[in-house]
């Protein structure tokens, strides 16, 4: 058990993620926090990650860090989806073993389902038919990020958990047009459209300054300005979204997940997930001064012979309902008070028609969701806008 005074380390506590666990854990009393910017420290260099944890030597770590995006990112940015996010996982995961973290929490995605799973997807159809192509890269390291979880604890003994989150949204969420989630991006889109028509160009200027579109910001010309904003389908009172709004998502406001991932954190071991009552070194053939010998393991080959196969350890996070994305659209449109017309370009693709989770092996450790959709997308709507104060 974690106490009070355990150093934890948030990677990623700048994000939406890993600010909202790291605003959890304060409010919680878990003040010996550590967090480094991606220019303090890029977890992508092992060299770099290696210093780090023999400099501050945490008890915990969440990793929350990863090179995230929507489908139009995530079509264009292949190679950096998958290489980027198993660098940072891989140094993360062996550091943390490597300096005797005592806990550790990985965040991933639901997008590690596959694109027809059956609905609600449990954690056990991991694995079982093709994923989505439009996040493939992002879903496969993603997986072997929680598959390092999993076999670290069947190898050697550890006691690292990973959450998979649904679609979030809420504080420090990524509103830049060119890579943010459907949720954000779509605000924005519609908050633009309403300013044009309402003839807002400080407003509008103020936001282009706080997030400029292609390098475009509120100094250029009236007309490169409306050419960019075209470009992201954003109109005077009217906005082009794309696919056919039919699609179904489940979404998660953003201090709910950190809750959650808290919860797990503090009060769920791997022993809890995997039926084991008593999950000690007498499986994993720990040595007697408390060292993990690397050497030795009852369970390589992940399982351990006397419980069969072990797989599946995750634990997925989210509220069990959802709405389609035209449904989305009519709650933002009422958030920003939008009086204009939101389009569906069905030339462009949906993405997966469906993505519902099973949360029932969160809810049997304890925990349920508390914000609702409705309150949720108003919530953000003023975080958006105090944003650009």
């Amino acid at each position: 058990m974690l106490s009070k005074e355990s150093k934890i380390y948030v990677a990623g506590h700048h994000g939406l993620v890993g600010s909202a666990i790291w605003n959890n854990l304060l409010q919680r009393g878990y003040t010996n926090l550590i967090g480094r910017s991606h220019k303090e420290l890029d977890l992508t260099d092992q060299v770099a990650v290696k210093k780090f944890f023999d400099e501050e030597q945490p008890d915990a770590v969440v990793l929350a860090a990863a090179f995230v995006g929507g489908i139009m990112a995530n079509s264009l940015y292949r190679a950096d989806f998958i290489m980027m996010n198993m660098k940072i996982q891989c140094n993360v995961i062996s550091e943390a073993y490597a300096h005797g973290v005592k806990k550790l929490l990985f965040l991933g995605s639901t997008c590690i389902y596959p694109k027809n799973a059956p609905q609600p997807m449990k954690e056990d159809c991991l694995l079982t038919s093709p994923l989505e192509y439009t996040n493939e890269e992002y879903a496969i390291a993603k997986i072997a990020g929680l598959k390092m979880c999993e076999s670290y604890n069947l190898q050697y003994g550890t006691n690292y958990i990973a959450v998979m989150p649904t679609n979030l949204y809420g504080p420090n969420d990524n509103f830049h047009l060119e890579n943010s989630h459907v949720m954000p991006a779509m605000m924005r889109k519609i908050y633009l459209a309403k300013l044009i028509h309402d003839g807002e160009w400080d407003k509008i200027a103020i936001d282009l300054n706080k997030r400029p579109v292609e390098g475009v910001n509120g100094a250029a010309s009236l007309e490169d300005i409306l050419k960019v904003l075209g470009k992201y389908g954003i109109y005077n009172n009217k906005v082009v979204l794309w696919g056919t709004g039919t699609p179904l998502r489940e979404f998660l406001w953003s201090e709910d997940m950190a809750d959650a991932s808290v919860h797990v954190l503090l009060n769920v071991n791997f022993s809890d997930i995997i039926g084991i009552e008593k999950y000690s070194s007498v499986h994993y053939g720990a040595s007697t001064d408390g060292a993990v010998d690397r050497n030795h393991s009852a369970g390589r080959g992940g399982a351990i012979p006397s419980l069969g196969e072990i797989r599946n350890c995750h634990i997925n996070v989210g509220t069990g309902k959802e709405l389609t994305i035209r449904e989305l659209s009519e709650l933002v449109v009422k958030a920003v008070g939008f009086e204009g017309i939101v389009e569906f370009d069905a030339s462009k693709p949906d993405g997966t028609m469906r993505k519902l989770i099973d949360v029932s092996k969160l809810h049997s450790l304890g925990w349920t969701h508390k914000v609702e959709i409705e309150d949720g997308i108003q919530k953000l709507f003023e975080w958006y806008r105090q944003s650009l104060q």
